[in-house]
């Protein structure tokens, strides 16, 4: 019972990334510009894709709806961390607070991996069923798809965070990370965490092994079927479209994977945390600015947009 009552007062804090004021306002400025940059790069492609009806295919509608997860995504983790580095880990989180953001997190970011999957389910039959294409990536599975990857997402957050809030906290109350992730949570319990690690490092596994699974065994297919396009601007196209998709899908997966898989008693909270500056921050940067730069039709319609404007 004792645990229980420190456990529901108990506030969290964030570790400052630095003692020193001045490089906190440095790090804030660097978080605030790239969190401005992500929100306005993801909007413009979002926006883009919703008043170009030429952009209306399936493809455009899931890198559109990818663009607005990338939106929230980001959201969950910048404002809380931006009050800290001013306060210098001084605004602190309640355990309610932290258990919310860490389920947004968690939602939103499994909702992400799995719409990854996704798009390369789409360019796995764009590129290597294109005559039945239309038929077979209705609008109706492209809605389908996208609630899917929301459900998933959902119930991927949900099981993990209450077992997460279930622990009790009557300890060390100030988180190694600048937001609530799971592992550094999970280290300031007052309990035997074995049982949790476990049940984390399965379901991250399962999580991120299977979508990933999915998207090298289509874009296995996917590099076949482009060596066999006998125009070399055809191939290009193709594979223009494609390696976006796949320098996405690395950023992605390889920084969740690295903090994610790897062995509880290996996990570093200081590397953690910088490893998830980048995908918490850098990737819901690059995707827009990757995804713009290697694809013609949404370059031509980001031009004739700003010409109009």
């Amino acid at each position: 019972m004792e645990g229980i009552n420190k456990t529901a007062k108990i506030q969290f804090f964030f570790r400052p990334f630095s003692p020193n004021l001045e490089v906190q306002m440095v790090i804030f400025v660097a978080f605030l510009m790239m969190y401005l940059i992500s929100l306005s790069g993801n909007a413009t492609i979002a926006v883009t894709v919703q008043v170009n009806h030429s952009l209306h295919t399936p493809m455009y509608f899931f890198l559109a709806n990818l663009a607005v997860l990338e939106i929230f995504y980001t959201s969950s983790i910048a404002p809380l961390a931006l009050a800290n580095l001013l306060s210098m880990g001084k605004t602190p989180v309640s355990i309610t607070g932290c258990g919310t953001q860490m389920f947004f997190f968690v939602f939103l970011g499994g909702a992400d991996c799995v719409l990854l999957a996704v798009m390369a389910y789409d360019r796995f039959i764009a590129i290597c069923h294109p005559l039945r294409y239309t038929l077979i990536m209705s609008w109706s599975l492209c809605v389908e798809l996208m609630v899917g990857s929301l459900v998933l997402g959902f119930l991927l957050a949900l099981p993990l965070t209450t077992l997460i809030f279930q622990l009790p906290f009557c300890r060390n109350n100030e988180i190694y990370h600048f937001y609530c992730d799971m592992p550094a949570v999970m280290h300031l319990a007052c309990a035997d965490t074995h049982v949790h690690e476990t049940a984390l490092y399965i379901i991250s596994f399962i999580v991120l092994s299977i979508p990933l699974s999915l998207i090298s065994i289509s874009y296995v297919f996917i590099m076949v079927a482009i060596l066999r396009i006998r125009s070399a601007e055809g191939r290009q196209r193709a594979f223009s479209t494609c390696s976006s998709h796949i320098l996405v899908v690395l950023l992605q997966y390889g920084c969740t994977s690295f903090i994610y898989l790897s062995p509880s008693s290996s996990y570093s909270p200081e590397m953690g945390r910088v490893v998830a500056v980048v995908y918490t921050f850098i990737t819901p940067i690059l995707n827009p600015l990757i995804y713009s730069m290697r694809n013609k039709e949404l370059k031509d319609a980001l031009r004739k947009a700003l010409r109009n404007f």
